[in-house]
């Protein structure tokens, strides 16, 4: 439902409330509370109306702490950078200087994409708007980091790359557990596609403290776009993951080509000790498109622009 349709309706649930109360007790009179012998059932059509009349109300306020927060543009330096959460130390010209060992297959499905947190949407704006669960995020993958899931998905296939996109929501209506729900739900496509080498598990960042939200921008000429990052885990946590090594170096095969090519569109490589599902996999990365304070339409052109570069790179990792 349209947000203006649902206020309208709250308008009209508010004025009703109100006329109730005056036609029932008669001017500056007062109503008595209901009994069990006096209050009459609603109808069907009277509790949906209230209901959809009360998700209205819940609109409105989530609008209203939208609103009321302060978004500030920020861009952040990247580049052929690693921002190393961890204690291991890194060798990045020696990293560098190698091609990932990772070879894709010439026949078969290629890449899965995926969304731990599906739900996780973007700033309402102009015709993205959405009835929101939660600030920032909504079952309607037609505005969520679902849609920029389905942009990917078909830049790839369109560059000639096998991708298999899996659009369910892992983290609505408990977000508890919802990496355990996505592991499961990649060793599940894993099982039916054991050919699959690169698994790409897309978000949206969340950046912002004390009622100011960061959206960040790259600076590209021609495009108005946010930022991507890339988020690789290690085994620092106590969880085994043997081959992080190996997601690390595609990481920093992609972050290359794409800052050649857009030079302000990726962020530092995140390199944390968590390993968010990335031993399921050779090629497990995790990538944030944009943060909370940016619109779809600057996450949707952010994507095109990694696809334009990530795509051709990818291309050149499948075995002859």
């Amino acid at each position: 439902m349209q947000i203006s349709k649902m206020l309208a309706m709250l308008g009209l649930a508010v004025m009703s409330l109100y006329l109730f109360s005056v036609g029932a007790a008669g001017e500056g009179g007062s109503v008595p509370a209901p009994t069990a012998e006096t209050a009459t059932p609603l109808s069907a059509d009277e509790s949906r109306w209230i209901e959809e009349a009360e998700m209205a109300e819940a609109l409105v306020r989530v609008m209203e702490s939208v609103n009321s927060e302060e978004i500030r543009e920020t861009t952040i330096g990247g580049g052929l950078a690693v921002k190393n959460e961890t204690n291991y130390e890194l060798d990045l010209p020696a990293l560098m200087s190698r091609p990932p060992e990772l070879k894709l297959p010439a026949e078969g499905v290629q890449i899965l994409i995926i969304h731990t947190h599906a739900s996780e949407a973007y700033t309402p704006a102009g015709l993205d708007r959405y009835e929101a669960n939660d600030n920032r995020r909504t079952a309607d993958t037609q505005y969520s980091i679902v849609r920029v899931g389905d942009e990917l998905t078909a830049l790839f296939e369109e560059a000639g790359l096998r991708v298999l996109h899996d659009r369910e929501i892992y983290d609505y209506p408990s977000y508890t557990g919802s990496y355990t729900r996505s592991g499961e739900a990649v060793e599940r496509c894993l099982a039916e596609h054991p050919e699959i080498r690169i698994v790409l598990d897309i978000h949206r960042d969340a950046l912002g403290t004390d009622g100011v939200v960061y959206k960040t921008m790259a600076e590209e000429e021609g495009v108005v776009a946010s930022q991507v990052m890339l988020l690789v885990g290690t085994d620092e946590s106590g969880l085994s993951h043997p081959n992080w090594r190996g997601n690390l170096a595609l990481a920093l095969y992609l972050q290359q080509r794409v800052s050649l090519e857009h030079p302000t569109l990726m962020r530092p490589v995140s390199l944390v000790p968590q390993r968010y599902n990335q031993h399921l996999t050779p090629g497990s990365l995790i990538v944030e498109v944009g943060s909370s304070g940016n619109t779809l339409q600057e996450a949707l052109s952010a994507i095109r622009l990694f696809a334009e570069a990530a795509a051709p790179a990818l291309l050149e990792l499948v075995s002859a």
